[in-house]
């Protein structure tokens, strides 16, 4: 529950002269009226599958600034020692990723001029793979590891994350990150509490990554991802398969990914009602891939 402040009876002129820490005011209240704000001075962008999103900012200016934090986090990793030195798994990423960003490119010509990337972290224990605004990824050790994943579901997870970075919810999350900052630094104000040094632009780098995708956002990718699969010669049966192969392991224990990408209602009834005509789409595809970076 938030934090709520008691009103204290009083008259209009006694009011007056009380701070405004004493009103009965919530983080929520604060951070629900910078949202409104925002969708007053904010257009709205279209995803692929025909939502209206808002965008407090633009998917240019995420890709930019993705490419910022991306750098920095790998180049941090390898100072650490942290990035996974496994040439055949990286070949076979190279290779299972490149087919589906070729799918995208030929369908979203606008992503040809992304920096595909792919960085291998090694991390046993992290379940998880994100793909960034202008198509800059990472999987970790322990999502192969833990999952053991065919080569169609491991193209099912590429998919879905790249879909969410052609439907611009690397923008949303940054967004609403960003939102969600200027919210609680006017709460600070408001309740009279100081400010907390907040930084805006940090905490929408790192919640970019780490803030959950709406169920509507997650319902996007899991129609675009397995499309894309699918024109990439992959079985569409893979994506059942592979949630139900996370609902396992989530089931033991805290996936980061299950976190970052909440399951919508009935999510592999909808994903295995697709298989019949997402496996029309097999061999439609270019076949033709794309470059993509390793970083390992």
């Amino acid at each position: 529950m938030p934090k709520r402040y008691e009103l204290i009876p009083m008259t209009c002129s006694q009011r007056r002269h009380v701070p405004l820490r004493r009103r009965s005011v919530t983080f929520a209240h604060c951070a629900a009226l910078l949202l409104i704000a925002a969708t007053a001075l904010t257009g709205c962008v279209t995803s692929p599958g025909g939502r209206s999103q808002l965008m407090v900012i633009s998917p240019e200016v995420a890709i930019v600034e993705s490419r910022k934090a991306y750098v920095s986090t790998v180049q941090e990793l390898a100072r650490e020692d942290r990035l996974l030195n496994d040439p055949l798994l990286a070949d076979r990423l190279e290779r299972i990723t490149g087919r589906v960003v070729g799918e995208a490119v030929v369908r979203y010509p606008h992503t040809a001029g992304w920096e595909w990337s792919v960085a291998l972290i090694d991390d046993p224990k992290n379940v998880n793979a994100w793909c960034m605004a202008g198509g800059r990824m990472a999987v970790y050790s322990g999502l192969i590891q833990r999952l053991e994943p065919t080569d169609d579901e491991l193209a099912q997870v590429m998919s879905h994350e790249i879909s969410h970075a052609i439907a611009n919810h690397t923008a949303e999350r940054m967004s609403i990150a960003l939102v969600t900052a200027a919210g609680m630094k006017v709460a600070d104000v408001l309740l009279g509490m100081g400010d907390r040094g907040l930084s805006r632009g940090a905490l929408a780098a790192n919640l970019a990554i780490d803030l959950p995708n709406s169920r509507a956002a997650e319902s996007e990718a899991d129609r675009l991802g397995i499309e894309l699969a699918a024109l990439a010669g992959y079985e569409p049966e893979a994506a059942v398969t592979l949630w139900n192969k996370m609902a396992k392991v989530g089931g033991s224990a805290t996936v980061p990914f299950l976190s970052t990408h909440p399951a919508p209602a009935n999510r592999r009834e909808t994903l295995s009602g697709m298989v019949p005509e997402m496996r029309k789409l097999m061999g439609r595809g270019s076949r033709q891939p794309h470059p993509v970076q390793m970083l390992y």
